[in-house]
């Protein structure tokens, strides 16, 4: 006897000392060796069973082994039936202890049986992993869980959201989980007063995924009868000839099989030929069948011997009509859920409504600015020179190139674009000085060979830059701290290259009036164009202002075109892209007007944008509108927004 008792604890000893580490009553193992049939062989209703004692163990263990069980990693040793996760290629495998993650001693593939999860299972395995990962240590894993319910959106999701969001130490992820638990309980709590409580959760939410779960709560759907059910939550009754047609109203009751099909002149034609006798079809001959009245007459002579089905006159289809309700029913029951869902959507619509004219509205004053900074120069050499420059645009062209170029040289592209700004400023202020030296100033007070020649001028550098850059269009690389944009809320946004572009406008804004109000270049400036005779009389030189004055709009034309190729493509015609634009600021807002200059381009930014939002499909179609209602504009307004008043004004 006490042989045998000394045996019996020797093999308990035995299977204590050889039992893998970890597998005591709270290890993974443990759990696996009281499901080991639904382990080995899982199925769509029992794998749950092991999925919720997982779940409650709250071992760490449990994420990597439902993991490799859903990637069909798990075997079990047929030797002792003990589970392990098995990696490796060929007939042996490496075994790892699914508490602790030791490697063992490899085992031959004949003395394995693997657990071969089906599809259904997999999925199930995938939801709880996504409980796992809600609380996963990793931020990565946790983010990944979440869109993972976002995208599947099911009632089992709501409490396991819920249970992690207490836990949650990452602020940002703890307000996404919040919002997202708010629109599963919105759609899947278990009380009424709970769903309430979430909708209105919802309120002033301006995404698209909660006006989603808002529409999913008042999902309708198209009914027919002769009354309205005391019982159904009706989302709206449909008035005839307003919300339906008649015609789609009969097609609704011949769907539920409230009213007879509608017989139609090619049904009315097949069932005529089927039924000739002889040379007549229902007493009519078949030669008189040649309109359709009398087709009809012979197809009724038909049905009433009951030979064919009864045609459906528009009186009876009238009748049919008007004595059936058609209303949309909601796919939720309860009255009070869809109440406030409506009541919040409406709001949220609204303020979506709002943010969007927003939107529209900086958009609108981006383009706004990038029409300034493009014809700012112009306001210059044409608004106060009155220099026709059909080559304004290639200004824009060789600033923008410049750019480029610098940053070749530069790789630091925030320090290569304070370089490219005044090195740009200069190249096209000596380019604007020698085109004015060489052509222009022999042309002053001769507009169309002044257009003809500046025309050709602008061909002629398009051709340069091609030969100098080639065709293909070039990076202007924009800073790190200027890629992304500016984000008041998901509807309004506006990138910060925009904003620089607005910011530079500004600054190009009051550095032009400093120059033409406060210096001695600007009241030169401005004397020579009101009065070239009394300037000179006053010891100023014309030919002198004439020159700085066009290479000073040159320059900012070349400073411009820096500013503009950080958002638009830089190639050897991008400068065609805002002649036209630039001309009609200034003529728009008043030629040789600073200020109207910023009135002509604010309208036609505002303009433009606007038209683009009545027509988004057909951009080319909303230039064309801006163009006509820009002639119309000067026919009532042929000096601008912003008109001359004076001497200057006369002339």
């Amino acid at each position: 006897m006490f042989r045998f008792i000394s045996l019996a604890l020797a093999l308990a000893l035995a299977q204590l000392l050889t039992a893998p580490v970890g597998a005591t009553a709270q290890s993974l193992q443990n759990i696996l060796q009281t499901h080991q049939d639904e382990v080995l062989k899982p199925g769509r209703r029992t794998v749950s069973v092991v999925l919720d004692d997982l779940v409650a163990s709250g071992l760490p263990q449990a994420l990597p082994f439902l993991e490799a069980w859903r990637d069909r990693e798990i075997v079990q040793r047929t030797s002792d039936g003990l589970f392990f996760r098995a990696t490796g290629e060929g007939a042996s495998f490496i075994l790892r202890d699914l508490d602790t993650d030791v490697a063992l001693d490899g085992a031959e593939q004949l003395d394995m049986k693997e657990a071969r999860p089906n599809g259904g299972v997999r999925r199930a395995i995938g939801d709880a992993l996504v409980q796992f990962r809600l609380s996963d240590p990793d931020i990565a894993k946790r983010q990944s869980a979440v869109e993972a319910i976002a995208r599947s959106m099911e009632a089992s999701q709501l409490a396991l959201l819920v249970g992690s969001i207490e836990t949650e130490a990452d602020p940002a992820m703890k307000k996404v989980k919040i919002r997202l638990a708010g629109m599963l309980g919105a759609l899947f709590a278990d009380t009424i007063a709970a769903r309430i409580t979430a909708i209105e959760g919802l309120t002033g939410d301006l995404s698209v995924d909660v006006r989603g779960a808002l529409n999913t709560v008042l999902t309708s759907t198209p009914q027919v009868s002769m009354a309205l059910p005391e019982d159904a939550n009706i989302a709206a009754v449909l008035a005839i000839g307003e919300d339906i047609s008649a015609v789609e109203a009969y097609d609704r009751l011949v769907s539920a099989d409230l009213a007879p099909t509608l017989i139609l002149n090619n049904d009315i034609h097949t069932a005529l030929v089927a039924n000739i006798q002889g040379d007549a079809v229902g007493g009519v001959p078949v030669a008189a069948l040649d309109t359709d009245a009398a087709r009809q007459v012979a197809y009724d002579t038909l049905a009433a011997d009951g030979i064919v089905l009864a045609r459906v006159t528009p009186d009876a289809q009238a009748q049919a009509v008007a004595a059936h309700i058609f209303y949309l029913q909601y796919s939720e029951t309860n009255p009070a859920i869809t109440d406030v869902a409506r009541k919040v959507l409406t709001a949220i619509e609204t303020k979506v409504a709002v943010n969007q004219s927003i939107d529209l509205g900086l958009d609108a004053l981006s383009l706004a600015s990038i029409y300034f900074l493009a014809a700012i120069g112009l306001a210059i050499t044409f608004g106060v020179m009155g220099v026709i420059n059909m080559a304004h645009g290639e200004f824009i062209m060789m600033g923008a190139y410049t750019g480029f170029v610098v940053q070749q040289f530069v790789v630091d592209y925030t320090l290569s674009i304070l370089i490219a700004l005044p090195l740009a400023f200069a190249i096209t202020f000596g380019a604007g000085v020698a085109m004015e030296r060489l052509v222009i100033r022999h042309l002053y007070h001769r507009p169309l060979e002044t257009l003809l020649a500046t025309f050709g001028i602008s061909i002629a550098l398009q051709q340069l830059a091609k030969n100098i850059f080639g065709t293909q269009a070039r990076p202007l690389t924009s800073p790190d701290w200027l890629d992304g944009a500016l984000v008041f809320n998901d509807v309004v946004a506006i990138s910060y290259i925009r904003i620089v572009i607005f910011v530079l406008a500004l600054i190009f804004l009051f550095l032009i009036l400093y120059v033409l109000k406060r210096t001695r270049l600007g009241l030169e400036v401005r004397a020579v164009t009101q009065n070239p005779g009394m300037a000179a009389s006053m010891g100023i030189n014309p030919d002198r202002i004439n020159m700085l004055t066009f290479g000073l709009g040159s320059g900012i034309a070349g400073t411009a075109g820096v500013a503009i190729g950080l958002y638009a493509k830089v190639t050897s015609e991008m400068g065609a892209d805002y002649i036209v634009q630039s001309f009609m600021t200034v003529v728009v807002g008043g030629v040789g007007n600073v200020w109207g200059t910023l009135a002509g381009a604010s309208l036609i930014g505002f303009l433009q944008k606007g038209i683009e939002w009545l027509n988004p499909s057909n951009t080319l179609a909303a230039q064309t509108y801006m163009i006509l209602f820009i002639i119309l504009f000067i026919q009532f307004r042929p000096k601008g927004i912003v008109a001359l008043k004076g001497r200057m004004a006369a002339d």
